[in-house]
This record gives structure tokens, C-alpha cells and sequence, in this order.
């Protein structure tokens, strides 16, 4: 069969696995050189592709690219920058198809969540329409887990055991001190409409007493009061509060408790800081001297914590990508399947990305616990085996070492093209 090119891109908030899914592409591509030529990946992101910014992957050592598996954040560079409706906005899209036709591209591999699913498909349409044949396969990523049909989302294993991690371990500083100093703390973590990685936060103590004493989801409507009864009592009880609270955190009305009042490129609220809004509220209500902390990209990018349950979908779901694709599968995104809960078993299935593009999966309220401050048995059972296994990178001088790439720049053949 001929010979083409492929193309890599990432997009949206990085996590410390979305290189393993990166190295999972690009391995499987250069298995398949009868088939794939050249990859190229877009300079940050999908602009990369509109700019005619390519990078030359073909230039980077199979052990630069191995590397890639241990090393966090993007390292094609990365970008929000949603592509608009078709019909409005066409001359984008037949400008990547440009792109694609000048560079012999038939292979289009977008790693991201749900707004950059929705940007695959629409690309797979217009290609089809102008009769380009061209694959699109979403590589799924978000730290979020809020993609739908796929078990969990590869990025959000990790940053879910940085944060219970984090917990257990700032929750035995505020123990050790609470007699003469502080009696609360809150730790702040992402999560804009969806709680799972606040979920995370209570894998980090089971049991009556056991830290975090609070859990505060998007999901269940915020309740000053009755926030504010709890966390007296747990200090009451235990001498201390910890608080792991979802910056999507809101109002029974669905105002933001820490609405910063502006917007992103994807349209997306700006939020401004829940963990100090609700530190003031425990000061003013309460008086009890505080601490708070925002996890903020510090739980993304934690590669050196990385669940290794995470790094192996990751890895996955990029060599599958690559594998749907040259097995004639289009509009697609590879899912992870979840079989069972213990032994945790998984494999990984294709599914449409028309049921994937601009959906979000919430936290199911059976696994909120009734009172809605903190996780089920079932959320537990489910959440468990997403952090389980470490798979630490090299070291060296002390410091994790990561991947030095090239990113030599491919030449470009059409003219200036203007965002």
C-alpha cells in the first residue's frame, strides 16, 4: 500500500502522561513505515497545523522519543483554540486541508479532551466533503475524566494520586499543629463542572476522623451553612478540618463560588481562586485560624508521581490510535474498557467520536455519599485502581530527567496564513 504522512497534535491543558500518549504514536507509526512516512506534530497544537508550524518528528532519535514517556507536560507545545462551526468559519478548515494536501498528510492524530474530539470530527467531515482522504482519530486526555464512553480519561489516574497524596500528607502537617495554630485547611483542586478529582482527594484517609473531612463537588449545590456546621464539628471531633474543595465549586443557582468574571478561548468560565473565597468564609464565620493551597498546574504536570496504571493507558490509547487508523477506522476515538474492579483488568475499544465531541460525564450522585461531603464505596472501588503502581522517571543530579528534542521546523510550502 502507498506511503504517507501523519500528523500529531496536542491540545488543551497538558497532563504529567500526555507525552506517553505522544511516544505511543509515534512508536507505533515508525513500526508501520510501510504505510506512515513521515509524522509531523503541530507546533502548539492545532494552530501548528493552521500556521503551517510543523515539527519534523522524523528527526528525533527513538530514544528522544522513548523519553517522551517519563516526561510531563506538552512537548510539541500545546494551545486552547477551539475551531468554530464549519459553515461560519470554512476557510480554517480548508486551510488545514491545505496543509495536509501541501505535506502528503493523510493521518490526523488530535490528543485532547472533549473540545478537541469535537475539532477531529468536524475535520473528518470537511475532508470528506472536499473529497481529501483523510484519517482523523482523537487521542483522548484530560485530567478532568470527563470524557464520556471511555472508563476514565489517560492524565486523570495521575493527577488523582498527586492530590490524595497530597492530602494525607498536608493533612498530617495541620494534625501535628492544630493545638496552637491552625485548624483548617483547604486544598483547592481543578475540576470546572466535573468533582472527580476532588474525588481523588478522599481516597487519602477511609474511616471515621480520617482526613479529608470534607469533600466540595460542582455536582451538589454549595450550601454556606451547612458547610460551615460541618467543618465546626470535625474540629470539634478531631482538633482540625481538611477540606478538599473542586474550583468548579457553585451556588445552588450555578453562580461560581470564586467567578472571576472573564472567559477563555474555549468559551470556558475563569475562575478565580475557591480555596481563598472559602478559607474567608471559615474566618469570618468561624474565626479559626486558616491555611489554603491551590494545587493548580502542580497536580498536572506532577510527572515524578505518576500512577502507573496511567502511563500504561496512555502509552495505549496513543498505539491504538495508530492501529484503528491504518485498519481503515475514521471519526474515531480508541475507549478504555473497563472489565474489572479487582483484578483490575482493562482493554482498550474504539468509539465514535459523534458520541464523544462536546459531552461532559459528571460525577454519578451514587457516588457522592449522601450527605454530599465526601466519596461512596462504589466511587472508592472505582477510583482505587486509577492511582495503583508507580512508574518513577530517571534521575539524575536529584532532579527527574526528561526528554531534549530537536523540534526541527519543516519547510514551509503555502502562503502566510492568518488566524
Amino acid at each position: 500500500m502507498a506511503q504517507h504522512n501523519a500528523f500529531y497534535a496536542q491540545s488543551g491543558g497538558v497532563t504529567a502522561v500526555i507525552n506517553a500518549s505522544a511516544c505511543g504514536v509515534i512508536e507505533t507509526c515508525r513500526r508501520h513505515s510501510d504505510r506512515i512516512g513521515k509524522v509531523y506534530a503541530g507546533h502548539n497544537g492545532i494552530i501548528g497545523a493552521l500556521t503551517e508550524d510543523l515539527i519534523d518528528v522524523s528527526q528525533e532519535s527513538d530514544e528522544a522519543i522513548a523519553a517522551l514517556r517519563h516526561t510531563p507536560g506538552g512537548a510539541f507545545g500545546s494551545c486552547r483554540y477551539k475551531l468554530k462551526d464549519i459553515e461560519s468559519h470554512r476557510t480554517q478548515y480548508e486551510r488545514l486541508i491545505e496543509v495536509f494536501k501541501a505535506h502528503d498528510i493523510r493521518y490526523f492524530f488530535y490528543n485532547g479532551g472533549g473540545d478537541s474530539a469535537d475539532t477531529c470530527l468536524k475535520v473528518s467531515q470537511l475532508s470528506e466533503k472536499m473529497g481529501y482522504p483523510l484519517t482523523a482519530i482523537h487521542v483522548p486526555k484530560t485530567v478532568d475524566n470527563d470524557l464520556p464512553i471511555t472508563d476514565n480519561s489517560p492524565g486523570f489516574g495521575s493527577v488523582a494520586k498527586y492530590i490524595a497524596t497530597s492530602t494525607r500528607e498536608a493533612a498530617l502537617d495541620i494534625a501535628s499543629m492544630c493545638a496552637t495554630s491552625t485548624k483548617v485547611f483547604v486544598l483547592e483542586v481543578m475540576g470546572r463542572h466535573a468533582g472527580w478529582i476532588a474525588a481523588a482527594g478522599a481516597l487519602a484517609g477511609n474511616g471515621e476522623g480520617q482526613p479529608p473531612h470534607l469533600v466540595i463537588f460542582p455536582e451538589i449545590p454549595f450550601e454556606r451553612t451547612k458547610v460551615m456546621a460541618r467543618v465546626e464539628q470535625a474540629v470539634k471531633d478531631y482538633g482540625y478540618c481538611v477540606i478538599v474543595v473542586s474550583e468548579g465549586a457553585r451556588y445552588a443557582d450555578g453562580t461560581f463560588l470564586a467567578d472571576a468574571g472573564n472567559t477563555d478561548a474555549f468559551g470556558h468560565r475563569q475562575l478565580g481562586g475557591v480555596a481563598p473565597t472559602l478559607a474567608g468564609m471559615v474566618k469570618q464565620d468561624l474565626g479559626y485560624k486558616y491555611h489554603w493551597a491551590v494545587a493548580d498546574y502542580l497536580q498536572r504536570a506532577a510527572r515524578h508521581l505518576a500512577s502507573k496504571t496511567d502511563v500504561e493507558q496512555a502509552y495505549a490509547v496513543g498505539k491504538k490510535a495508530v492501529e484503528l487508523a491504518l485498519a481503515g477506522n475514521n471519526a474515531m476515538m480508541p475507549a478504555i474498557k473497563r472489565i474489572s474492579d479487582s483484578p483490575y483488568e482493562w482493554r482498550i475499544e474504539a468509539a465514535p467520536l459523534a458520541e464523544v465531541a462536546n459531552k461532559e460525564k459528571y460525577m454519578p450522585r451514587d457516588f457522592i455519599r449522601e450527605d454530599g461531603f465526601g466519596i461512596t464505596a462504589s466511587c472508592r472501588r472505582y477510583l482505587s485502581p486509577l492511582i495503583q503502581g508507580e512508574d518513577f522517571p530517571p534521575f539524575e543530579n536529584g532532579l527527574p530527567m526528561v526528554a531534549k528534542l530537536k523540534l526541527a521546523k519543516v519547510a514551509r510550502k503555502l502562503p502566510e496564513f492568518t488566524l
